[in-house]
């Protein structure tokens, strides 16, 4: 039997205190972006590198209904990174 795969938590951990760096949605969190917004990179293609990573990894968590493990990282976490 293949165990399911864990999320990576350090990864978890950079989405909380990420930031957009550009566009309509500057500096907010990369946890906070509307999911529409996620939709458009989806359809559209998210950019290279780190940024494109951040942004797909959300949207998946997204369409998932995984946000609780962003909300529960934020608990552990607090606010200290926004």
């Amino acid at each position: 039997m293949k165990e399911a795969a864990q999320p990576n938590t350090e990864i978890l951990k950079e989405l909380i205190k990420y930031r957009m760096p550009f566009g309509k949605y500057k500096d907010w969190l990369i946890t906070d972006l509307p999911v529409s917004y996620l939709e458009w990179f989806e359809r559209e293609g998210f950019p290279a590198g780190k940024l494109g990573m951040m942004l797909s990894t959300m949207y998946e968590i997204r369409l998932n209904d995984l946000m609780f493990l962003i909300d529960g990282l934020k608990k552990i976490y607090g606010n200290k990174h926004q």
